[in-house]
């Protein structure tokens, strides 16, 4: 019993020491937030409690790993920049899979700002954003714990799972399944409230689209 617990404590701290860790805060003026995904495997969004935004990057398989900002037109930008280890094994994984990295970032934005995200293979989570937030994307697995703002997701396939209450909204999934409050629909689900203007909208491909209203 002593053995294994030594072998899983040794394992355990074998991760934690090969993951790499960036932490990077900055504030701007600009309302319009902009934040390129591409290189990481999960995206977490959530607000901060200050007037700035807050970045951590983590890394498994990275040489060097960077946060990157630009700013132009009242838009600022964050890409994470991540330079893979090539080893035998990565080389080898790569015929298998493009994820190497194994990459995620947290981003905590400021309340009343608007946030676009864009990706490629990306899963995205969060849990009650305040601010308007569109995600365009290829594929993924996105949770929303609760939405609250007018929000607008696009991606060709994966599946997303979202909580909305008094929200108006419209439901397209060309090839998927959309299920609200366990009733399934084809292809488009619509639902207009009276007391309320903000929107979500959902638009995919083959996506699946898991809705709570209730």
């Amino acid at each position: 019993m002593k053995s294994s617990f030594i072998f899983f404590y040794l394992c355990i701290s074998a991760a934690t020491f090969c993951q790499k860790k960036v932490d990077k805060t900055v504030e701007t003026s600009s309302k319009e937030i902009e934040i390129s995904t591409i290189g990481l495997d999960d995206f977490v969004l959530e607000n901060s409690l200050s007037n700035f935004i807050e970045i951590i990057l983590m890394a498994e398989n990275s040489n060097q790993q960077q946060i990157l900002f630009s700013e132009e037109k009242n838009v600022f930008s964050i890409k994470f920049q991540l330079d893979s280890l090539q080893t035998e094994e990565a080389v080898f994984r790569k015929f298998i899979t493009k994820r190497l990295l194994r990459a995620h970032a947290i981003v905590k934005i400021p309340k009343g700002k608007n946030v676009t995200i864009f990706g490629e293979n990306i899963n995205v989570a969060s849990k009650e954003f305040l601010g308007n937030v569109s995600i365009f994307i290829e594929k993924g697995d996105l949770k929303f714990e609760k939405i609250q703002s007018n929000t607008d997701i696009n991606f060709y396939a994966g599946t997303i799972s979202a909580n909305v209450k008094n929200m108006n909204i419209m439901l397209h999934s060309n090839n998927g399944n959309i299920k609200v409050d366990d009733v399934f629909f084809q292809k488009d689900y619509q639902k207009k409230v009276t007391n309320s203007d903000q929107k979500l909208s959902i638009n995919t491909i083959k996506g699946i689209i898991f809705l709570k209203t209730q």
